[in-house]
């Protein structure tokens, strides 16, 4: 069966539907299907088609369409702009891994709200006929599904699959270390700010580090923060897959700070839980639902800084959260169970 992978950007461009895609199609392709790839960048060990397209603000707009043939056509949304130059490709199963929410702040500058209100409609516009087309829309949480405003007219054809990690790619069993990780791009929407306010209360009572590993539009901006606040904050910028590892697998705990509906699942909870690190998130649909397998969510700056220094002081506990969490991946997040879920999507539509 030939399976044509479509989605926006493809690695090495760095992003969490990115690292998605390249998974499945990897699995997919050891189980013997014949894949594709059509992307606006990207390369890998497939056959791959790189449409030209202009950049609009993490939107590429295609400037063509070849023809292409397959089986079965999955296009990967956000951004819709894309898909829906395939939405007539058939038979056609989309992922929709979130929800369009214009932040109101990039890289400092503020983003008026009838702006951020008419780009958000714009999207509505596009990601409507994709989605009308499609056989089968895939949703990566069942709550996030259940309170999506887009999705909510199609739960007739919304089938649950999450994402997945390699499990092999892991560590356990690590001696845990005096401080704390956020790894993840560094935009207002996730949170950092916040998790800055909560380690400043943190600090005045343990010397606990607080670590972040990543880059984008507002590191200077929180880097300068952080400064001015006099915390005790390494940012480490990007690090490669092994340096990741290696310091989710340390960490006391891992914390995903966003409390936007652009944060939909967060894979970076499945490889922290995947090393036995507990895991703390702000208390939001889909988020919510992987960071109780492998530890707690929170709902203000307060109880963030009270929830750390209650793990911070509780070695067992942090310990039954890692191994629960490790567990959780094993039996619902590998790719193993994934890809099984996929195949039954695609027999579904084939």
């Amino acid at each position: 069966m030939k399976v044509m992978q479509i989605s926006p950007y493809f690695p090495p461009h760095l992003g969490g539907v990115e690292y998605h895609v390249k998974g499945l199609s990897d699995g997919l392709a050891k189980r013997g299907y014949d894949i594709s790839i059509a992307s606006s960048c990207g390369n890998g060990n497939f056959e791959f088609t790189r449409i030209p397209s202009i950049d609009l603000f993490y939107a590429p707009f295609p400037l063509r369409l070849p023809r292409i043939r397959a089986d079965i056509f999955h296009s990967h949304v956000p951004s819709p702009i894309f898909a829906f130059f395939f939405r007539k490709s058939s038979p056609q199963v989309v992922t929709y891994h979130n929800d369009i929410v214009v932040p109101g702040k990039i890289n400092g500058h503020h983003f008026p709200m009838p702006l951020r209100i008419s780009m958000e409609r714009l999207n509505e516009k596009f990601i409507q006929p994709v989605l009308d087309e499609a056989k089968i829309i895939i949703a990566t949480t069942k709550s996030y599904a259940e309170t999506s405003p887009v999705l909510r007219n199609y739960t007739h054809k919304i089938r649950i699959v999450p994402n997945a990690v390699d499990l092999s790619a892991y560590i356990q069993g690590r001696r845990k270390e005096k401080f704390i990780v956020f790894a993840g791009r560094m935009v207002e929407y996730k949170g950092i700010g916040t998790l800055l306010d909560a380690v400043k209360e943190v600090q005045k009572k343990e010397a606990l580090r607080l670590v972040l590993l990543g880059d984008g539009y507002d590191r200077h901006i929180l880097e300068a923060r952080a400064r001015r606040m006099g915390i005790d904050a390494v940012f480490a910028g990007r690090v490669g897959r092994s340096n990741l590892v290696d310091i989710l697998s340390r960490a006391e705990m891992l914390i995903l700070p966003s409390n936007s509906r652009l944060e939909a699942f967060g894979i970076v909870l499945l490889e922290a839980m995947a090393c036995e690190t507990p895991v703390l998130a702000f208390d939001t649909p889909g988020v919510n639902e992987i960071a109780r397998e492998g530890g707690l969510v929170y709902s203000n700056m307060e109880e963030l800084a009270q929830v750390i220094l209650e793990l911070h002081h509780d070695e067992p506990l942090r310990r039954s959260m890692g191994m629960r969490g490790r567990r959780a991946v094993e039996n619902k997040y590998s790719w193993s169970r994934v890809l099984d879920q996929i195949e039954s999507v695609y027999d579904e539509v084939a």
